[in-house]
């Protein structure tokens, strides 16, 4: 067997594919998540602090070159090293909201799991017409 035809049977297992798609959806929805942290809710938190963006709040390390920008991506163009707690708390927000929406979804899968009524066991199939006569006179054999 070659590495080509065992690697294609690996990658058309169900689960590898599964796997995939989960990635592609999952970056989809992290996206969306980031829209809903950065767009909605860092705009309040941020306006509770006093400011609208949270995400350009950081804390200079080095010296700044004259001329530079208090900016945070100036600043780290002019390779200032710099702590950019804002963007930390958004990305750190934004993992507390994806975690906090696949707990809910799993609760909810599990919950429908849960409620779904087990199948009745199938009564076990009567054998074959033949097989009874067999059994029959093997009974009948041992008396």
């Amino acid at each position: 067997m070659g590495m080509m035809q065992e690697f294609r049977e690996f990658a058309v297992k169900g689960n590898v594919i599964d796997l995939a798609v989960g990635v592609i959806i999952g970056g989809a929805f992290g996206k969306i998540v980031d829209s809903v942290v950065s767009d909605l809710i860092m705009p309040v938190v941020g306006l509770a602090f006093g400011k609208l963006d949270f995400s350009s709040h950081f804390i200079a390390l080095g010296s700044i070159p004259p001329g530079t920008a208090m900016t945070l991506d100036a600043l780290k163009k002019a390779g200032v090293p710099v702590l950019a707690y804002g963007s930390f708390l958004t990305v750190a927000v934004n993992f507390v909201i994806l975690a906090f929406i696949i707990f809910l979804m799993v609760k909810q899968i599990n919950r429908m799991k849960r409620e779904a009524p087990a199948a009745p066991a199938p009564a076990p199939a009567a054998p074959p017409e033949d097989i009874v006569l067999l059994r029959e006179i093997r009974d009948s054999l041992k008396r």
